[in-house]
């Protein structure tokens, strides 16, 4: 089935090589340049998937606006001296009763594999922030590609070695967690994932539209009995691997922060 695929893109090296191969299958593709042109836009609710890739050379450019679309890229200002990155993938538009999951997860792996390709320069890591974001139907081989793809970023940017870290296992957790526990499968609902990632630490940000729970009756995750519990061991996984871990007072948003090993400035 033809799908409406919308490329934001400042450089046209990665939005030529997507707006190609997905014309080749027989999907309709625009590509724009900039944020602007996308609000000029309007809704993006005709578009089933919205990819957005922007260096933003003035992160002014990515200031929130009201009533932007939740496809499009929104992030706070940072300091002019870091060079940003900033990439959304949205399938919050995608046409739920046309839901077809290997047609989607073949469209995000796409993506992402070209994604890849386009890594930064090396000498060019130390200085960067990537600000990642997913808005994805609550399917549980979507969060596998986007754990992966962020796994390859972290590894990157030297976060973690991933042979000597369990971030992964955290990850996973908290990823499956948004869609069974909180979406419960339902794939009318979405996963918001946010990844903040830079060489002192990365920060995931995991909103699902559930109903959420009581986090006061999360176990004490230093309580080495705990561990031994059916019930609340993949929380407890992520509070022993994690750094910093927050859910908000809904218990449907889950913030968790990871230490860089070996920072920059330890280094030197």
């Amino acid at each position: 089935m033809q799908r409406r695929i919308l490329i934001i893109d400042d450089h046209d090296d990665l939005a030529s090589a997507l707006g190609e191969v997905f014309s080749h299958v027989g999907h309709e593709v625009r590509i724009l340049e900039s944020r602007a042109d996308a609000i000029s836009l309007g809704h993006l609710d005709s578009f089933d998937i919205v990819i957005s890739d922007l260096d933003v050379e003035s992160a002014a450019d990515l200031a929130p606006c009201e009533g932007m679309d939740t496809c499009l890229p929104h992030i706070s200002l940072i300091d002019e001296h870091d060079k940003l990155k900033a990439f959304k993938l949205c399938a919050a538009m995608y046409r739920q009763e046309e839901f077809v999951e290997e047609e989607l997860r073949q469209i995000v792996a796409t993506v992402l594999d070209y994604k890849i390709r386009f890594v930064d320069k090396e000498d060019d890591v130390q200085h960067l922030i990537e600000h990642i974001e997913f808005e994805l139907p609550s399917v549980i081989s979507l969060m596998h590609i986007v754990l992966e793809y962020l796994m390859k970023r972290v590894e990157m940017l030297g976060v973690v070695k991933p042979e000597q870290s369990n971030l992964f296992v955290a990850l996973d957790e908290a990823f499956v967690n948004a869609v069974k526990h909180g979406n419960k499968f339902d794939t009318t609902k979405t996963v918001r994932i946010v990844a903040e990632i830079s060489p002192l630490e990365a920060k995931f940000t995991i909103e699902d539209q559930g109903d959420g729970f009581d986090v006061n009756s999360i176990p004490d995750p230093l309580d080495p009995e705990n561990l031994f519990k059916t019930s609340g061991r993949g929380v407890l996984f992520i509070y022993n691997i994690m750094d910093e871990v927050k859910y908000n007072d809904r218990g449907n948003r889950l913030t968790m922060v990871k230490k860089a090993a070996d920072p920059p400035d330890a280094a030197t």
